[in-house]
Protein backbone atom coordinates (compact mmCIF):
# COMPACT_ATOMS: atom_id res chain seq x y z
CA UNK A 1 0.00 0.00 0.00
CA UNK A 2 2.84 2.33 0.95
CA UNK A 3 4.62 1.63 -2.32
CA UNK A 4 1.45 2.34 -4.29
CA UNK A 5 0.98 5.71 -2.53
CA UNK A 6 4.58 6.66 -3.17
CA UNK A 7 4.14 5.87 -6.85
CA UNK A 8 0.97 7.95 -7.02
CA UNK A 9 2.74 10.89 -5.37
CA UNK A 10 5.65 10.57 -7.78
CA UNK A 11 3.35 10.60 -10.80
CA UNK A 12 1.53 13.64 -9.41
CA UNK A 13 4.82 15.46 -8.82
CA UNK A 14 5.96 14.72 -12.34
CA UNK A 15 2.67 15.95 -13.74
CA UNK A 16 2.92 19.15 -11.69
CA UNK A 17 6.51 19.75 -12.82
CA UNK A 18 5.56 19.22 -16.44
CA UNK A 19 2.67 21.64 -16.11
CA UNK A 20 4.91 24.22 -14.44
CA UNK A 21 7.50 23.85 -17.19
CA UNK A 22 4.86 24.32 -19.86
CA UNK A 23 3.57 27.40 -18.06
CA UNK A 24 7.02 28.96 -17.56
CA UNK A 25 7.60 31.91 -19.87
CA UNK A 26 10.31 31.55 -22.47
CA UNK A 27 13.07 34.14 -22.40
CA UNK A 28 15.74 35.60 -24.60
CA UNK A 29 19.00 36.27 -22.78
CA UNK A 30 20.98 39.26 -24.05
CA UNK A 31 24.43 40.15 -22.73
CA UNK A 32 25.77 43.70 -22.95
CA UNK A 33 29.40 44.78 -22.45
CA UNK A 34 30.02 48.46 -21.74
CA UNK A 35 32.59 50.52 -19.81
CA UNK A 36 30.66 51.36 -16.65
CA UNK A 37 33.74 52.44 -14.67
CA UNK A 38 36.89 54.32 -15.65
CA UNK A 39 37.33 57.25 -18.06
CA UNK A 40 34.69 56.02 -20.52
CA UNK A 41 32.00 55.25 -17.95
CA UNK A 42 29.66 58.01 -19.13
CA UNK A 43 29.82 56.68 -22.67
CA UNK A 44 29.05 53.22 -21.31
CA UNK A 45 25.99 54.62 -19.56
CA UNK A 46 24.80 56.26 -22.77
CA UNK A 47 25.19 52.91 -24.54
CA UNK A 48 23.40 50.81 -21.93
CA UNK A 49 20.70 53.42 -21.29
CA UNK A 50 19.83 53.54 -24.98
CA UNK A 51 19.32 49.78 -25.05
CA UNK A 52 17.39 49.71 -21.80
CA UNK A 53 15.14 52.57 -22.88
CA UNK A 54 13.90 50.41 -25.75
CA UNK A 55 13.42 47.43 -23.42
CA UNK A 56 11.47 49.56 -20.96
CA UNK A 57 9.25 50.86 -23.75
CA UNK A 58 8.30 47.27 -24.64
CA UNK A 59 8.21 46.24 -20.96
CA UNK A 60 11.07 43.76 -21.52
CA UNK A 61 8.79 41.67 -23.72
CA UNK A 62 9.60 40.65 -27.31
CA UNK A 63 6.56 38.74 -28.51
CA UNK A 64 6.18 35.75 -26.15
CA UNK A 65 9.77 36.15 -24.91
CA UNK A 66 10.72 37.83 -21.67
CA UNK A 67 14.00 39.71 -22.14
CA UNK A 68 16.72 38.95 -19.62
CA UNK A 69 19.28 41.75 -19.94
CA UNK A 70 22.71 41.09 -18.41
CA UNK A 71 25.04 44.09 -18.19
CA UNK A 72 28.78 43.60 -17.64
CA UNK A 73 31.45 46.25 -17.05
CA UNK A 74 34.40 45.80 -19.40
CA UNK A 75 36.43 48.96 -18.55
CA UNK A 76 37.48 49.45 -22.22
CA UNK A 77 40.11 46.69 -21.94
CA UNK A 78 40.01 44.03 -24.71
CA UNK A 79 41.26 41.08 -22.55
CA UNK A 80 38.67 41.87 -19.89
CA UNK A 81 35.97 42.19 -22.55
CA UNK A 82 36.87 38.74 -23.89
CA UNK A 83 36.71 37.23 -20.39
CA UNK A 84 33.35 38.87 -19.71
CA UNK A 85 31.98 37.70 -23.08
CA UNK A 86 33.01 34.14 -22.29
CA UNK A 87 31.29 34.44 -18.91
CA UNK A 88 28.10 35.65 -20.57
CA UNK A 89 28.19 32.73 -23.01
CA UNK A 90 29.27 29.89 -20.73
CA UNK A 91 27.70 30.82 -17.41
CA UNK A 92 24.74 33.02 -18.32
CA UNK A 93 23.93 31.09 -21.51
CA UNK A 94 23.11 34.25 -23.48
CA UNK A 95 21.59 33.88 -26.92
CA UNK A 96 23.60 36.89 -28.13
CA UNK A 97 25.82 39.64 -26.80
CA UNK A 98 26.50 43.28 -27.66
CA UNK A 99 29.00 45.92 -26.68
CA UNK A 100 32.53 47.12 -26.93
CA UNK A 101 33.56 50.72 -27.51
CA UNK A 102 36.94 51.14 -29.18
CA UNK A 103 37.92 49.21 -32.31
CA UNK A 104 40.51 46.95 -30.57
CA UNK A 105 37.75 45.61 -28.33
CA UNK A 106 35.52 44.91 -31.31
CA UNK A 107 38.30 43.02 -33.08
CA UNK A 108 38.93 40.98 -29.90
CA UNK A 109 35.28 40.05 -29.39
CA UNK A 110 34.40 38.90 -32.91
CA UNK A 111 36.52 35.70 -32.73
CA UNK A 112 34.78 34.83 -29.45
CA UNK A 113 31.45 34.93 -31.27
CA UNK A 114 32.72 32.61 -33.99
CA UNK A 115 34.35 30.25 -31.50
CA UNK A 116 31.14 29.74 -29.51
CA UNK A 117 28.74 30.34 -32.43
CA UNK A 118 26.93 33.05 -30.50
CA UNK A 119 25.97 36.28 -32.32
CA UNK A 120 27.94 39.41 -31.46
CA UNK A 121 26.08 42.60 -32.42
CA UNK A 122 28.16 45.75 -32.33
CA UNK A 123 26.56 49.05 -31.28
CA UNK A 124 29.82 51.06 -31.21
CA UNK A 125 33.20 49.72 -32.49
CA UNK A 126 33.72 51.15 -35.96
CA UNK A 127 36.83 49.27 -37.12
CA UNK A 128 36.46 49.01 -40.89
CA UNK A 129 37.84 45.52 -41.34
CA UNK A 130 35.26 44.01 -39.00
CA UNK A 131 32.81 44.29 -41.89
CA UNK A 132 35.39 44.23 -44.67
CA UNK A 133 38.54 42.08 -44.82
CA UNK A 134 38.30 40.33 -41.42
CA UNK A 135 34.59 39.55 -41.24
CA UNK A 136 33.44 37.11 -38.59
CA UNK A 137 30.51 34.83 -39.42
CA UNK A 138 28.63 35.55 -36.19
CA UNK A 139 29.14 39.32 -36.25
CA UNK A 140 26.86 42.17 -37.32
CA UNK A 141 27.22 45.91 -36.85
CA UNK A 142 24.43 48.38 -36.08
CA UNK A 143 26.58 51.53 -35.86
CA UNK A 144 28.89 52.58 -38.72
CA UNK A 145 32.27 51.95 -40.32
CA UNK A 146 34.87 54.61 -39.49
CA UNK A 147 35.25 56.09 -42.96
CA UNK A 148 31.63 55.63 -44.06
CA UNK A 149 30.24 59.13 -43.48
CA UNK A 150 33.66 60.72 -43.88
CA UNK A 151 33.52 59.80 -47.56
CA UNK A 152 30.44 62.02 -47.69
CA UNK A 153 32.18 64.85 -45.86
CA UNK A 154 35.10 64.77 -48.31
CA UNK A 155 32.62 65.13 -51.15
CA UNK A 156 30.79 67.95 -49.35
CA UNK A 157 33.98 69.87 -48.54
CA UNK A 158 35.05 69.99 -52.18
CA UNK A 159 31.56 70.89 -53.39
CA UNK A 160 31.59 73.79 -50.91
CA UNK A 161 34.75 75.38 -52.26
CA UNK A 162 37.48 73.85 -50.10
CA UNK A 163 40.60 72.87 -51.99
CA UNK A 164 43.42 72.56 -49.42
CA UNK A 165 42.76 70.78 -46.13
CA UNK A 166 45.05 69.77 -43.25
CA UNK A 167 44.04 66.87 -41.00
CA UNK A 168 44.62 66.52 -37.25
CA UNK A 169 43.45 63.18 -35.90
CA UNK A 170 43.99 60.85 -32.96
CA UNK A 171 46.91 58.50 -33.56
CA UNK A 172 45.05 55.19 -33.67
CA UNK A 173 42.90 53.13 -36.05
CA UNK A 174 39.69 55.17 -35.76
CA UNK A 175 41.66 58.32 -36.57
CA UNK A 176 43.43 56.74 -39.54
CA UNK A 177 40.25 55.26 -40.99
CA UNK A 178 38.21 58.44 -40.57
CA UNK A 179 40.91 60.57 -42.21
CA UNK A 180 41.27 57.96 -44.95
CA UNK A 181 37.59 58.15 -45.85
CA UNK A 182 37.63 61.95 -46.00
CA UNK A 183 40.94 62.16 -47.88
CA UNK A 184 40.00 59.63 -50.53
CA UNK A 185 36.84 61.33 -51.76
CA UNK A 186 38.17 64.86 -51.26
CA UNK A 187 41.26 64.19 -53.37
CA UNK A 188 39.36 62.23 -56.02
CA UNK A 189 37.18 65.32 -56.51
CA UNK A 190 40.32 67.43 -57.00
CA UNK A 191 41.17 68.64 -53.49
CA UNK A 192 44.50 68.31 -51.70
CA UNK A 193 45.28 67.13 -48.18
CA UNK A 194 48.37 69.21 -47.46
CA UNK A 195 49.28 67.97 -43.96
CA UNK A 196 48.44 64.94 -41.81
CA UNK A 197 49.11 65.45 -38.11
CA UNK A 198 48.70 62.69 -35.51
CA UNK A 199 48.47 63.77 -31.85
CA UNK A 200 48.59 60.92 -29.36
CA UNK A 201 45.26 59.44 -28.32
CA UNK A 202 43.68 61.52 -25.52
CA UNK A 203 46.20 64.37 -25.93
CA UNK A 204 44.96 67.65 -24.45
CA UNK A 205 48.00 69.85 -25.16
CA UNK A 206 48.15 70.85 -28.82
CA UNK A 207 51.10 73.21 -28.46
CA UNK A 208 53.41 70.83 -30.36
CA UNK A 209 50.89 70.20 -33.14
CA UNK A 210 49.26 73.54 -33.98
CA UNK A 211 52.43 75.02 -35.60
CA UNK A 212 52.35 72.12 -38.08
CA UNK A 213 49.04 73.30 -39.58
CA UNK A 214 49.61 75.30 -42.80
CA UNK A 215 48.08 78.75 -42.35
CA UNK A 216 46.97 78.84 -45.98
CA UNK A 217 44.76 75.75 -45.70
CA UNK A 218 41.07 76.29 -46.40
CA UNK A 219 40.03 74.02 -43.54
CA UNK A 220 41.26 71.61 -40.89
CA UNK A 221 39.66 68.17 -40.65
CA UNK A 222 39.79 66.61 -37.18
CA UNK A 223 39.04 63.28 -35.58
CA UNK A 224 38.98 63.82 -31.84
CA UNK A 225 37.69 61.58 -29.06
CA UNK A 226 36.82 62.24 -25.42
CA UNK A 227 38.83 65.07 -23.82
CA UNK A 228 40.55 65.76 -27.15
CA UNK A 229 37.24 67.03 -28.53
CA UNK A 230 37.00 69.64 -25.78
CA UNK A 231 40.60 70.81 -25.85
CA UNK A 232 41.39 71.09 -29.56
CA UNK A 233 38.88 73.72 -30.79
CA UNK A 234 39.64 76.00 -27.82
CA UNK A 235 43.38 75.93 -28.48
CA UNK A 236 42.85 76.12 -32.25
CA UNK A 237 40.83 79.35 -31.89
CA UNK A 238 43.19 80.77 -29.25
CA UNK A 239 46.11 80.28 -31.65
CA UNK A 240 44.41 82.61 -34.12
CA UNK A 241 43.37 80.14 -36.79
CA UNK A 242 40.46 81.42 -38.88
CA UNK A 243 39.87 78.57 -41.34
CA UNK A 244 36.88 76.25 -41.15
CA UNK A 245 36.82 73.26 -38.82
CA UNK A 246 35.58 69.97 -40.22
CA UNK A 247 35.44 66.73 -38.31
CA UNK A 248 34.52 63.11 -37.85
CA UNK A 249 31.60 61.80 -35.83
CA UNK A 250 33.15 62.10 -32.36
CA UNK A 251 34.75 65.52 -32.83
CA UNK A 252 31.49 67.26 -31.90
CA UNK A 253 29.00 64.53 -31.04
CA UNK A 254 26.08 65.21 -28.69
CA UNK A 255 27.91 63.28 -25.99
CA UNK A 256 30.55 66.03 -25.84
CA UNK A 257 28.64 69.00 -27.29
CA UNK A 258 26.91 70.12 -24.04
CA UNK A 259 30.38 70.67 -22.54
CA UNK A 260 31.64 72.79 -25.44
CA UNK A 261 31.41 76.56 -25.80
CA UNK A 262 31.25 79.09 -28.61
CA UNK A 263 34.53 77.76 -29.99
CA UNK A 264 32.47 74.88 -31.45
CA UNK A 265 30.03 77.11 -33.37
CA UNK A 266 30.43 76.52 -37.09
CA UNK A 267 32.12 73.11 -36.69
CA UNK A 268 30.98 70.90 -39.58
CA UNK A 269 31.01 67.16 -38.94
CA UNK A 270 29.60 64.03 -40.56
CA UNK A 271 27.69 61.25 -38.84
CA UNK A 272 24.86 58.76 -39.28
CA UNK A 273 22.92 60.52 -36.49
CA UNK A 274 22.15 63.96 -35.11
CA UNK A 275 19.95 64.76 -32.13
CA UNK A 276 18.77 67.74 -34.22
CA UNK A 277 17.11 65.57 -36.87
CA UNK A 278 13.73 67.16 -37.56
CA UNK A 279 11.59 64.04 -37.62
CA UNK A 280 8.74 63.10 -35.28
CA UNK A 281 10.53 59.85 -34.41
CA UNK A 282 13.71 61.62 -33.37
CA UNK A 283 11.87 64.38 -31.50
CA UNK A 284 10.11 61.74 -29.39
CA UNK A 285 13.38 59.86 -28.84
CA UNK A 286 15.37 62.92 -27.74
CA UNK A 287 12.55 64.15 -25.50
CA UNK A 288 12.10 60.82 -23.74
CA UNK A 289 15.84 60.31 -23.24
CA UNK A 290 16.11 63.82 -21.80
CA UNK A 291 13.22 63.12 -19.41
CA UNK A 292 14.65 59.80 -18.28
CA UNK A 293 18.34 60.65 -17.95
CA UNK A 294 18.56 64.45 -17.88
CA UNK A 295 20.87 64.73 -20.90
CA UNK A 296 20.86 64.98 -24.65
CA UNK A 297 20.78 61.72 -26.61
CA UNK A 298 24.06 60.90 -28.36
CA UNK A 299 24.92 58.57 -31.20
CA UNK A 300 25.99 56.00 -28.59
CA UNK A 301 22.43 56.12 -27.28
CA UNK A 302 20.81 55.84 -30.69
CA UNK A 303 23.12 53.00 -31.78
CA UNK A 304 22.11 50.85 -28.82
CA UNK A 305 18.44 51.73 -29.11
CA UNK A 306 18.49 50.79 -32.79
CA UNK A 307 20.33 47.55 -32.01
CA UNK A 308 17.55 46.58 -29.59
CA UNK A 309 14.93 47.41 -32.22
CA UNK A 310 16.78 45.33 -34.83
CA UNK A 311 17.03 42.34 -32.48
CA UNK A 312 13.29 42.56 -31.85
CA UNK A 313 12.55 42.70 -35.59
CA UNK A 314 14.84 39.74 -36.34
CA UNK A 315 13.31 37.59 -33.59
CA UNK A 316 9.85 38.37 -34.93
CA UNK A 317 10.94 37.11 -38.35
CA UNK A 318 11.93 33.69 -36.92
CA UNK A 319 8.84 33.28 -34.73
CA UNK A 320 10.72 34.26 -31.57
CA UNK A 321 13.06 31.25 -31.53
CA UNK A 322 16.35 32.76 -30.22
CA UNK A 323 17.96 29.32 -30.00
CA UNK A 324 17.95 29.18 -33.83
CA UNK A 325 21.18 31.12 -34.05
CA UNK A 326 21.82 30.86 -37.78
CA UNK A 327 18.23 31.75 -38.62
CA UNK A 328 18.39 34.74 -36.29
CA UNK A 329 21.57 36.06 -37.91
CA UNK A 330 20.17 35.53 -41.38
CA UNK A 331 17.04 37.46 -40.40
CA UNK A 332 19.07 40.26 -38.83
CA UNK A 333 21.04 40.67 -42.03
CA UNK A 334 17.86 41.07 -44.10
CA UNK A 335 15.92 43.58 -41.99
CA UNK A 336 14.90 46.94 -43.39
CA UNK A 337 13.55 49.31 -40.81
CA UNK A 338 12.95 52.93 -40.02
CA UNK A 339 15.27 53.63 -37.11
CA UNK A 340 15.49 56.85 -35.12
CA UNK A 341 18.41 57.85 -37.36
CA UNK A 342 16.39 57.13 -40.51
CA UNK A 343 16.06 54.16 -42.91
CA UNK A 344 18.60 51.39 -42.39
CA UNK A 345 19.47 47.94 -43.70
CA UNK A 346 22.58 45.75 -43.58
CA UNK A 347 24.74 45.12 -46.63
CA UNK A 348 26.15 41.70 -47.56
CA UNK A 349 29.04 42.36 -45.19
CA UNK A 350 26.73 43.04 -42.19
CA UNK A 351 27.33 46.81 -42.01
CA UNK A 352 24.48 49.35 -42.13
CA UNK A 353 23.55 51.19 -45.29
CA UNK A 354 22.12 54.43 -43.92
CA UNK A 355 21.88 58.18 -44.26
CA UNK A 356 24.95 60.27 -43.58
CA UNK A 357 24.28 63.74 -42.24
CA UNK A 358 26.51 66.77 -42.68
CA UNK A 359 26.00 68.69 -39.43
CA UNK A 360 26.91 72.24 -38.44
CA UNK A 361 27.14 73.29 -34.80
CA UNK A 362 24.77 76.14 -34.02
CA UNK A 363 23.42 77.59 -30.79
CA UNK A 364 19.63 77.45 -30.69
CA UNK A 365 17.67 80.11 -28.84
CA UNK A 366 15.41 78.71 -26.14
CA UNK A 367 14.35 75.06 -25.98
CA UNK A 368 14.61 73.92 -29.60
CA UNK A 369 11.45 72.04 -30.64
CA UNK A 370 10.32 71.99 -26.97
CA UNK A 371 12.20 68.77 -26.25
CA UNK A 372 13.11 69.64 -22.67
CA UNK A 373 16.78 70.26 -23.51
CA UNK A 374 18.53 73.12 -21.73
CA UNK A 375 17.79 76.50 -23.35
CA UNK A 376 20.39 77.98 -25.72
CA UNK A 377 22.13 74.64 -26.19
CA UNK A 378 24.51 73.79 -29.01
CA UNK A 379 23.03 71.52 -31.67
CA UNK A 380 24.35 69.63 -34.69
CA UNK A 381 22.01 71.14 -37.27
CA UNK A 382 21.73 68.98 -40.40
CA UNK A 383 22.72 71.00 -43.47
CA UNK A 384 22.83 68.15 -46.00
CA UNK A 385 21.70 64.52 -46.11
CA UNK A 386 23.47 61.88 -48.18
CA UNK A 387 20.90 59.06 -48.43
CA UNK A 388 21.62 55.33 -48.24
CA UNK A 389 25.40 55.57 -47.88
CA UNK A 390 27.35 52.30 -48.02
CA UNK A 391 30.61 51.66 -46.19
CA UNK A 392 32.05 51.33 -49.72
CA UNK A 393 30.73 54.77 -50.74
CA UNK A 394 30.06 54.56 -54.50
CA UNK A 395 32.83 52.03 -55.18
CA UNK A 396 32.21 48.40 -56.04
CA UNK A 397 32.92 46.36 -52.88
CA UNK A 398 35.28 43.96 -54.66
CA UNK A 399 37.35 46.87 -56.00
CA UNK A 400 37.32 48.72 -52.67
CA UNK A 401 38.56 45.62 -50.83
CA UNK A 402 41.57 45.23 -53.12
CA UNK A 403 43.09 48.23 -51.32
CA UNK A 404 44.48 47.96 -47.79
CA UNK A 405 42.37 49.21 -44.91
CA UNK A 406 42.76 52.96 -44.37
CA UNK A 407 45.76 53.54 -42.12
CA UNK A 408 48.39 56.12 -41.24
CA UNK A 409 50.01 55.83 -44.67
CA UNK A 410 47.04 54.95 -46.89
CA UNK A 411 45.96 56.97 -48.73
CA UNK A 412 49.46 58.44 -48.97
CA UNK A 413 49.90 62.16 -48.33
CA UNK A 414 51.10 63.00 -51.83
CA UNK A 415 50.39 66.74 -51.42
CA UNK A 416 51.95 67.19 -47.98
CA UNK A 417 54.39 70.07 -47.95
CA UNK A 418 53.22 71.40 -51.33
CA UNK A 419 51.70 74.78 -52.18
Amino acid sequence: MKAKCTAVVAVACLAFAAGAAQGAQKEVRIGFLAPMTGPNAQIGKDMSNGFMMYLEQIKYQMGPLKVKFILEDKESKPPLAVAKAQKLIQRDKVHMFLGGLLAPTGYALAPVADRFKVPYISPAPAGEDQTQRQRAKYYARLSFASGQCQHALGDWAYENGMRRVATVAADYAFGYESVGGFQRTFEEKGGKVVAKIWPKLFSVDYGPYLPLIPRDADAVYTLMVGPMSLAFPKQFKAAGFKMALLGGTTSADEFILPNMGDEAIGYVTASHYSAALDTPRNHAFVKEFQQRYGKMASYYTENSYTAAQAIHEALKMINYAPEKTDAFLAALKTIRMNAVRGPIYLDQHANPVQNCYIRKVERAAGDRNSLGVKANSLWNIVIKTYPAVSQFWTYKPEEFLKNPVYDKNFPPCKFCGTN
